[in-house]
């Protein structure tokens, strides 16, 4: 990792305003709540989908850990950065059209450690894909 001053690293507002940054504002990533304990965002189906036609998992994998990032940094604080160590996704239901909606609630949120479990939802309120992120809490490296 390479060191950065604290002032170009965004901070939570603007990581909340922008979707949770710029690959999340590139899927159309809108986050509708964020407060400790609980984070939600939607995304379109519409232009994040496989070759099928059907909502790409890494997209589903984008969602959760901008969800979980988001979620991680309300707990970590200004001072600290966090940093997704360990994502895993299961894909339970194919979407072809609409939004999904993620929802990222604390598994864990100690000192260096946090984990989170977002699920993605469709517009039916049927389960897409239910994941795990694992986030690292830093201090903010100093240039």
């Amino acid at each position: 990792m390479s060191e950065q001053d604290a002032t170009d690293i965004p901070s939570i507002s603007q990581m909340i305003g922008g979707g949770g940054g710029a690959l999340a504002v590139r899927m159309n990533i809108i986050v509708t709540e964020a407060v400790p304990g609980r984070v939600v965002a939607t995304m379109p189906v519409e232009g994040n989908t496989q070759p099928f036609g059907l909502l790409h998992g890494g997209a589903s994998a984008v969602l959760a850990e901008s969800l979980g990032s988001i979620a991680g940094a309300l707990h970590a604080g200004p001072d600290r950065m966090v940093v997704g160590v360990d994502l895993s996704c299961t894909h339970h239901r194919a979407v072809r059209t609409g939004l999904v909606t993620g929802v990222a609630t604390p598994l864990h949120e100690g000192q260096t450690v946090a984990t989170y479990h977002i699920t993605i939802t469709d517009e039916h309120d049927h389960l897409v894909c239910t994941a795990r992120l694992t986030c690292l809490l830093r201090k903010f490296p100093r240039g």
